[in-house]
């Protein structure tokens, strides 16, 4: 869909304000520029467990207007006008405040070319981009990491890092990420469930400066947002210190609640490259220690499908009231698991066999899917971790398993993964299954607008006329391979994937596939927020619903790595998905889990090597390129110093 006939639609302002209230809040914290004191060590495992659980940590009221007013005061000295949101761990939107001369709406960057498609171009409300952009700091975050917006735009673009001077390297790790925590997923919690979380965001992850995640006593607690310039989009030059308004403003916001310096991205590399946390400095602002919510000229904004008018506190994560908390032993066996549930008690997503008894002759048994969350859950255990300090850290990531219908069978956390992973797990393991199954091509055939074009893409590319119909089993690795703009990925001068926009069209708000299978969602949802009656269903997509279940992609697709699919034999039965830390960690933790899964059992494992995507060769520019599979990293036990752990499997 051209962008241009929707953006009158979500143009109009009918975001509702009220009158903001609420008395003067001492400062919270320690410390008015940057300088947190070094939060105390966790306590120590329990025995019988390797991993400590967070501190029950959370935003007080008083905590979410200490700052708002920093961040009103900075604006202010700045002489600019920002909305401004506050969520908590779980991604609860805790307030929304609008200061005089906001802007009503953001821009989000064109195509290259002009050409503007899915959601490029669009004006959004200033409301949803200030909340993606307060749930993106929350959720990239972690006790082991604190990741900004910023950070999460050098790792989405089409070159790592992405400047002038690098064309020519491979996408960013996190490629596509910014398509997860959709309005859409059917993982994601609502305003209406109450206080559980992983909750939903209006567009998505946000690769715009001007997010931060917020700590309490060294403690992960929150996400500050803030749109104040009247832009949604991203940095495509690293090599430049930006002066960015809404990253000076959010930053004061986080004054008394920052992120430890010792886990800020600015100590954590990837693939040798250090990633950036921010380019505005605490020196750099004003004295905004003295601020008072009560005297902040603006008020509290009331956003369709987030939040009242009003200023809550935040849920405690890792607490039942927060939904996501420490399991049973009746939930699952491993005494470090973290499961989702409904705020009453109840695992949302139990262990269960497959649904789909009807469609293969196998489906995978409840003790088998007990079997490969537990052995993907023993590997992460045991993995050293990418993106976390100190250096030796285990791995932290959630783990999902779905069966061919894409119906969830069980997902498990650690204490401390990042939120994000969550959502982003499930989408990796619905991918790697939809790709690979014999219903993959029919079923984008039957969609709307574009969607069915990929097919005939995909298969003039491969120069397989039956490609997408379950000959070849596709990881998200390899599914990940045909998304990007240049193919193979990076190498400027080479056609985009069949999956990809081409690059003169492509920017990170218009992927390909991955945009094309929500855009009609992401229409439904702003019109909802603008005041529209009806807003889009719990599942993403319009693909054919199976068997009245929903849609084998019910929270969108992924595409980079970390998921596999799951085969009896020569038959899929499912996929298994793991996001949370690096890519080549969320790749061994799948592969190699559900290769220990099948020897556990004896009964099910990974795709036979003879059909596995790596078997695929394509001819580009009169060169072969073998599409990958998955990529284990060296040496990634902290008590083994085995090497090339997945060889031979």
């Amino acid at each position: 869909m051209m962008a241009g006939g929707w953006k009158n639609l979500i143009a109009a302002p009918m975001l509702v304000l009220a009158a903001c209230g609420g008395g003067d809040s001492a400062p919270a914290g320690g410390g008015t520029g940057g300088t947190p004191p070094t939060p105390p060590p966790p306590t120590p495992p329990a025995t019988g467990q390797v991993f400590s659980f967070p501190a029950a940590e959370s935003l007080s009221a008083a905590d979410v207007q200490t700052i708002i007013a920093r961040a009103a005061a900075q604006a202010n000295a700045q002489g600019e006008g920002a909305v401004i949101s506050v969520v908590d761990r779980p991604g609860n939107v805790l307030a929304v405040f609008r200061m005089p001369n906001a802007p009503v709406n953001v821009t989000i960057p064109g195509a290259p070319n002009g050409q503007n498609i899915d959601i490029q171009g669009l004006e959004v409300p200033a409301e949803a981009a200030a909340i993606a952009k307060a749930v993106t700091g929350a959720y990239l975050s972690s006790g082991g990491n604190a990741f900004s917006t910023r950070v999460a735009s050098q790792i989405v673009q089409e070159h790592f890092p992405p400047s002038p001077t690098t064309l020519g390297l491979e996408s960013g790790p996190l490629f596509g990420v910014q398509f997860s925590q959709l309005p859409c997923s059917d993982l994601s919690s609502r305003f209406g469930d109450g206080m559980i979380g992983p909750q939903r965001s209006p567009l998505g992850l946000s690769a715009d400066a001007g997010g931060f995640p917020l700590y309490k006593n060294g403690v992960m607690v929150g996400g500050i947002g803030v749109a104040a310039d009247g832009v949604y989009g991203f940095d495509p030059n690293v090599l430049d210190v930006d002066i960015d308004t809404d990253e000076s403003i959010a930053l004061a916001g986080t004054i008394g609640f920052e992120a430890p310096v010792t886990i800020r991205a600015d100590r954590i590399s990837a693939d040798g490259t250090s990633l950036r946390f921010t380019d505005a400095t605490y020196n750099a602002l004003s004295d905004v220690s003295g601020a008072s919510f009560a005297g902040t000229a603006g008020g509290l904004v009331a956003v369709r499908g987030y939040t009242d008018a009003v200023v809550r506190a935040g849920a405690a994560y890792g607490t039942e009231a927060s939904g996501m908390r420490p399991s049973t032993a009746a939930e699952f066996a491993n005494p470090d698991a973290y499961v989702l549930s409904d705020g009453a008690g109840n695992n949302r997503f139990p262990i269960r066999a497959g649904t789909d008894g009807a469609d293969i002759a196998s489906p995978i048994t409840q003790a088998e899917a007990a079997a490969i969350l537990e052995e993907a859950f023993a590997v992460m255990s045991r993995a050293r971790a990418q993106i976390r300090r100190p250096l030796d850290s285990r791995a932290q990531v959630s783990i999902s398993l779905v069966d061919t219908r894409g119906r969830i069978l069980g997902i498990v956390r650690s204490p401390d993964a990042p939120i994000f992973g969550t959502d982003v797990s499930l989408q990796k393991a619905r991918t790697a299954n939809f790709f690979s199954g014999a219903f993959a091509a029919g079923e984008l055939l039957a969609a709307e607008r574009e969607v069915p074009e990929y097919v005939g893409r995909v298969r003039a590319f491969l120069n397989d006329p039956n490609a997408l119909t379950g000959a070849f089993a596709f990881a998200d690795r390899s599914g990940g391979n045909l998304s990007r703009p240049y193919f193979p990925d990076g190498e400027v001068g080479t056609p985009p994937g069949p999956l990809s926009r081409p690059i003169e069209q492509f920017n990170p708000f218009s992927t390909g596939l991955q945009s094309a299978l929500i855009l009609q969602n992401l229409e439904e949802h702003l019109g909802f927020v603008l005041g529209g009656a009806n807003d889009t269903n719990r599942g993403c997509s319009k693909l054919p619903a199976i068997a009245g279940l929903g849609t084998r992609l019910d929270n969108g697709i992924q595409i980079f790595p970390g998921s596999v699919p799951v085969y009896r034999g020569n038959d899929l039965v499912g996929g298994i998905g793991v996001s949370g830390d690096g890519i080549d960690q969320d790749d061994m933790i799948s592969f190699l889990g559900l290769h220990n899964a099948g020897v556990r059992t004896g009964t099910l494992g990974n795709a036979p090597n003879d059909i596995r995507a790596d078997r695929i060769v394509v001819t580009v520019n009169g060169r072969q390129t073998r599409l990958r599979y998955v990529n284990c990293p060296f040496a990634p036990f902290l008590d083994d110093p085995t090497q090339n752990v997945c060889e031979g499997l």
